[in-house]
């Protein structure tokens, strides 16, 4: 077997300089490397990670290398791919199937290459491991003790595979735990979407009016810093009780058909697919902007809009501007796939070190308790969330009260 696919071996240095650079912001990992190093959970098993390959994945990886696991490791997204980073943990040792825009043929083939090397454990970012190993794979299944999922997306189809049966081994809704989703989803999102469209473009933000699809978690955050940077903020849904929740923080509610000839920036965070389509995209202003941050790249209908363009072009670099029957150009970033990611570094460091502490903590909780799992849907154990964040506490000095013997039998009544 292959021992690593990547673009240039050589970069390994740059690579190991960010994974430093973000270890130095990460102290719940740092102290979890620590745990895992003495106790060695992981000893002899094999672990199959696709998850976006930038530097705090690859520090996730290396502290359960700590914990004695064999890593094999690929990007969920071609464009999130750092080709010096996926260098860096081949220089490691550890088997790493990855190339910065890769095609989707090379994507499904590394995805293989992982699961060929028979996991134990599986982290996974929107389920493709998950799939294919249900679809192709499925003689290693025996040896899978379980996984975790990092993402909306993902959990929505595990939840699909239960309901109808098909879901073969457990895995743990990692994107469900509090210390996740409040501040990866919100926070995380909310910042780096930012970072990524600002990066990309160039252009201000206030003044604007700009259009999220989606008021979940993800939705909230980048909802929520557009307004912090001056924008003029419309929300679209199809959940009426978020819809509530959007007017009532202050944002204006309505159909992406009534949003769309008023819109600058469109950002879609919905986890669903053709949020954006070419009878949108007729209607919109001369010189808007369009870009998804809901994980897969059908929230935003490319095929579509190619389709019904006169033109395209590259605009700038990751930009390209399409040119509609009626004359306006529409711009889409990052080909639309996620543009925190795709155009930018993702969430920062000190968010994914909630999230990546849950993730490393979980897997380590499938190998304890291996034997005493009930169902294939497992939620994050509360002891677990809420360690992370009184270690993130910690880090912090901040302290908080504890109930007296008195109060707990008070909320017990």
């Amino acid at each position: 077997m292959i021992k690593s696919e990547i673009r240039n071996p050589e970069l390994w240095r740059e690579g190991d300089m960010k994974i430093e650079w973000v270890r130095s912001h990460m102290p719940l990992l740092r102290n979890i490397e620590d745990e895992f190093r003495k106790d060695r959970p992981f000893e002899g098993l094999k672990v199959a990670l696709s998850i976006h390959l930038e530097a705090k994945t690859a520090y996730l990886c290396r502290v359960m290398a700590a914990g004695g696991a064999r890593m094999s490791v690929t990007g969920s997204n071609p464009l999130s791919t750092q080709d010096d980073v996926a260098a860096a943990l081949s220089h490691d040792g550890m088997s790493v199937f990855a190339r910065h825009g890769c095609s989707p043929e090379e994507y499904d083939r590394h995805i293989s290459m992982v699961i060929q090397s028979g996991p134990n454990i599986i982290i996974d970012d929107g389920g493709d491991i998950v799939h294919a190993v249900h679809t192709s794979f499925r003689h290693l299944i025996p040896d899978i003790i379980g996984g975790c999922e990092e993402t909306t997306t993902g959990i929505l189809r595990l939840k699909a595979m239960d309901k109808a049966g098909e879901l073969e081994f457990p895995m743990v809704l990692v994107n469900n735990a509090r210390c996740k989703y409040l501040f990866d989803n919100r926070y995380g999102t909310g910042q780096s979407v930012w970072n990524g469209i600002n990066r990309t473009t160039n252009l201000i933000v206030a003044g604007k009016n700009v259009v999220v699809a989606g008021y979940g978690w993800c939705g909230k955050g980048v909802a929520m810093r557009a307004k912090g940077l001056g924008a003029s903020v419309i929300v679209t849904e199809i959940d009426p009780v978020k819809a509530v929740e959007a007017v009532m923080d202050g944002f204006k509610v309505m159909t992406m058909e009534q949003a769309a000839p008023i819109g600058d920036i469109f950002v879609t965070v919905t986890g669903c697919r053709d949020v954006i389509t070419p009878a949108h995209f007729v209607r919109m202003k001369d010189g808007a902007i369009c870009c998804n941050a809901g994980h897969f790249d059908c929230e935003v209908d490319v095929a579509g809009i190619a389709g019904t363009a006169t033109e395209s072009w590259r605009a700038r670099e990751n930009i390209t501007g399409y040119r509609m029957p009626g004359g306006n150009a529409v711009y889409i970033l990052a080909e639309g796939r996620l543009v925190n990611l795709a155009s930018g570094d993702g969430h920062p460091a000190e968010i994914m070190d909630m999230s990546f502490a849950i993730q490393a903590l979980s897997a380590r909780y499938l190998v304890e308790n291996r034997k005493n799992l009930h169902g294939k849907l497992i939620d994050v154990p509360q002891e677990v969330d809420e360690a992370v964040a009184r270690k993130k506490l910690a880090c912090w000095g901040v302290s908080i009260d504890v109930l007296s013997s008195a109060q707990r039998r008070y909320l017990n009544m």
